[in-house]
């Protein structure tokens, strides 16, 4: 990196004037987002290693509906009181001798039910645990007695949950090809590239974390991470749009480079990105709240982890990766390179000039006598030298200049 890049389009001496909340509202370029881009790249290289490892190593908590298998359903109130996941869990254990996969209560108040996953089950091994749910539970219909007719089972392919995740693949495809044609005709190739290499940092890291951390995948999972990309865009877009403005005939100024151009539209455009990320992340925390703790039901809360995931990593990549890629990019330009050594070159000017006149502030010494003559001679040449009439001095209006003599005595 140039020390013109380094030196940064902050290079005000007031840059560090006022808190962090002010200098993100005012946006004059304090953060050295740039500059600082290598430490970006080691963090976010770090982040996607550790993704694609997990994803190698532990792999995913896949559902029911990509591993196929038997889901067993019972309303949650029962003759002895409500029903709860754990009670259906342990009549399901002591039925068959082994756990089930998962066991969850949906809904709320009358219409809640409990649901039981498990392996696929043969139909003998269903009746036995159905029989025992309504034995010793006592599930209640809708006539208002126990009933075992209350209590029901469906079976479920993995071949379901891979067509559609199939098909949300063919959909991410389409996707990224038709917004990296957009980027390229509205901004150019490099702005292109740069967004695209962000939306794939987004769906790694986000793959990732659920790897890591043992969210189970189902189709809303899948779903949801469709709508995330979305969202990471709009950031990216709304930054290199700024970039776009700010770096306008950049190549004939030697004000800011170009890195410090993008730095200075990062800044100006931090404050609106801030916002923008938490009241979309507000309504999502909402969905997870209510759809997990008052719902409890497992697709709102499959929705709401995905998203709330993806657009952390969004906010994230758009800000500190998408832009810095988008500088390192446009300095393999030569025609970039050259205008960075230029603005290089008129601050290396700028600065030896001020520290040859500082240095004939410092070397001025007023208690020497003959360095004391010598300045009063210099300020009173100075002083004689503005004094100094014109060669042509301006005809006074009290004297005009007469006309050429006629060689007539004026009588």
């Amino acid at each position: 990196m140039s020390s013109a890049e380094s030196h940064g389009a902050q290079a005000s001496p007031k840059k560090n004037e006022g808190g962090i909340l002010h200098r993100l509202y005012v946006g004059t370029g304090a953060f050295d987002i740039v500059g600082k881009r290598k430490r970006w790249y080691l963090f976010f290289i770090a982040l996607v290693l550790i993704s694609v490892a997990s994803m190698g190593i532990k792999g995913f908590n896949l559902g029911i509906e990509f591993e196929g298998g038997t889901q067993i359903q019972l309303p949650a109130h029962g003759a002895h009181g409500t029903i709860t996941s754990d009670d259906a869990t342990r009549v399901f254990a002591d039925a068959l001798g082994k756990q089930a996969a998962e066991a969850q209560t949906v809904g709320v108040g009358s219409a809640a039910t409990v649901q039981i996953r498990s392996e696929t089950l043969p139909e003998t091994d269903v009746a036995k645990v159905k029989q025992a749910l309504f034995q010793q539970l006592q599930p209640i219909g809708s006539n208002g007695q126990p009933s075992e007719q209350a209590i029901s089972d469906s079976a479920v392919s993995a071949s379901w949950g891979g067509e559609i995740s199939r098909q949300a693949f063919i959909a991410l495809g389409v996707f990224m090809v038709l917004v990296t044609i957009f980027l390229a005709i509205y901004f150019e190739r490099w702005m292109a590239l740069a967004a695209l290499i962000s939306l794939i940092h987004d769906i790694v890291v986000t793959a990732g974390i659920y790897s890591l951390v043992g969210f189970e995948v189902t189709p809303a999972t899948v779903i949801g991470l469709l709508t995330i990309l979305g969202f990471s865009l709009y950031d990216t877009v709304v930054v290199f749009d700024k970039v776009k403005e700010n770096s306008r005939g950049i190549l004939g100024l030697t004000r800011r480079t170009y890195a410090e151009t993008a730095n200075l539209a990062l800044n100006q455009t931090l404050m609106r990105s801030i916002n923008t990320s938490v009241i979309a992340l507000l309504p999502v925390l909402g969905l997870l709240i209510v759809g997990y703790i008052l719902l409890g039901s497992g697709t709102l809360q499959d929705l709401a982890l995905v998203q709330l995931t993806g657009m952390l990593a969004g906010v994230m990549s758009s800000l500190f990766l998408a832009t810095p890629l988008l500088v390192d990019f446009k300095m393999r330009d030569p025609k970039f390179k050259q205008q960075a050594e230029r603005v290089r070159q008129r601050r290396a000017n700028l600065a030896r000039k001020a520290a040859e006149r500082q240095a004939e502030e410092d070397d001025f010494d007023a208690s020497d006598d003959d360095a004391l003559a010598a300045e009063l001679r210099k300020e009173k040449a100075y002083a004689a030298a503005a004094s100094v009439p014109s060669r042509t001095p301006k005809q006074s209006k009290s004297n005009p200049r007469r006309g050429r003599p006629s060689g007539k005595k004026k009588r």
